[in-house]
């Protein structure tokens, strides 16, 4: 017969909800990672239905390198923890302001500065997806050990401000609208969370007022391709044609889709598909219904998120594990929403979907970090009412 732990007064009680919490954690914790995989492996079918018509095999071949790359990240992170990791948030944040600057010396893609060449034609660095990590990791090690001051005085949040508004600005530099908004949304929905007064978080919200009159008189094209989804019938052969056909390719989809390989827009009608208006080529060949599981498979892995980020062992998890859910959450938003003619058009991956290796390493980077979170190490899970407990006894000695 099993027996039953014995339990002294609260201490007991806190010792074993704990452990049932740690449990709980590591459940979701492999669920979650079990969902990503899945997702990850549907985005790699859907890369070889998308690219089959052209020279897609060295596609595949890089995507799966990348996953790979993937995987061996989440592998030590979670055999180092994310607590050993943050303490060099600086230094990585640093190497990405570095990257974010050499990238703007680099040839530019479509106007854009935002890939650095790897050598030997295996592919390019975004510094920008970095960036997004980067920040992240900088912000949740920094806010738990200075939160005091930071809850109260506008002093003390001028530090992680300048920081934070350096990274905006390099990323803008590199004509990232997109990027730099989700990241700003980011930051500032995490100082939220750690209980920042809302007062001293106003004024930077009050900056988006004034983006729409910096659009239209100072990046008058850009501002054409924004204000162009609200009506793409008449755009659709000029800046409105990658809309135009995403919302073809989804129509022609209905419920059921034309079948896998059957995408008709795929075959030099919407331009690249395989990045960005991936999911409109979901809709077309697998319909409605699989686009329907697929935001069902985000919204569960953003509910696992937030569950396992509640649960962290210390605020600097917390953070961390929320941070890379809103920003994957955010990013999932900004891409279905683009493809249906809902949002401006804008360069936004599908999290784990789209092709591209600086953004599929940084979402299985975040999922590796939630993954660490709900699964602390051996030596970070003992009860602090131990060691509580023995340092009242040290005090009572002393006295």
């Amino acid at each position: 017969m099993r027996k039953l732990p014995s339990l002294s007064g609260s201490a007991g009680i806190k010792s074993l909800a704990r452990k049932e919490e740690i449990s709980s954690a590591k459940k979701s914790g492999i669920a979650m990672i079990i969902l990503v995989m899945a997702i990850t492996i549907f985005g790699l079918l859907m890369l070889y239905s998308t690219t089959s018509t052209a020279s897609g095999e060295s596609m595949l071949i890089k995507q799966v390198m990348w996953i790979i790359v993937g995987i061996f990240a989440i592998t030590f992170i979670n055999l180092v923890g994310y607590n050993a990791l943050l303490p060099y948030s600086k230094y990585i944040l640093i190497i990405t302001w570095l990257l974010l600057i050499f990238a703007l010396f680099c040839k530019p893609v479509n106007g854009a500065y935002r890939w650095i060449p790897i050598p030997g034609g295996i592919g390019n660095i975004q510094p920008s997806e970095l960036a997004k990590i980067a920040i992240i990791m900088f912000l949740a090690h920094f806010i738990p050990r200075n939160q005091r001051n930071l809850k109260s005085s506008f002093k003390a949040l001028l530090f992680p401000g300048i920081v934070c508004a350096i990274t905006l600005m390099l990323v803008l530099s590199g004509h990232d609208l997109g990027t730099t908004i989700l990241i700003a949304s980011v930051i500032w929905i995490l100082a939220l969370i750690a209980g920042i007064k809302l007062r001293l978080l106003l004024p930077p919200l009050a900056l988006l007022a004034f983006l729409p009159f910096f659009l239209k008189y100072a990046d008058k094209m850009r501002w054409a391709r924004v204000t162009s989804f609200l009506n793409p019938e008449i755009y659709q052969k000029t800046i409105g044609y990658q809309l135009w056909f995403s919302l073809l390719a989804l129509g022609s989809g209905s419920w059921t889709g034309l079948g896998f390989t059957n995408s008709r827009m795929k075959a030099q009608y919407l331009p690249e598909a395989h990045t960005d208006f991936i999911l409109s080529i979901v809709g077309e060949e697998l319909g409605y219904i699989a686009l329907l599981l697929l935001i069902c498979g985000y919204i569960a892995f953003l509910c696992l998120s937030v569950y396992i980020s509640i649960k962290a062992k210390d605020k600097e998890g917390m953070l961390l594990g929320f941070g890379c859910s809103v920003m994957l959450a955010l990013q999932s938003i900004i891409n279905i929403g683009v493809v249906s003619g809902a949002f401006p058009t804008k360069g936004m991956p599908a999290p784990f979907v789209s092709y591209g290796g600086s953004n599929m390493i940084v979402c299985l980077l975040c999922a590796g970090f939630i993954l660490s979170i709900s699964n602390p190490r051996k030596n970070d899970t003992q009860e602090p009412t131990k060691s509580v407990q023995l340092k009242k006894n040290k005090k009572a000695s002393r006295s």
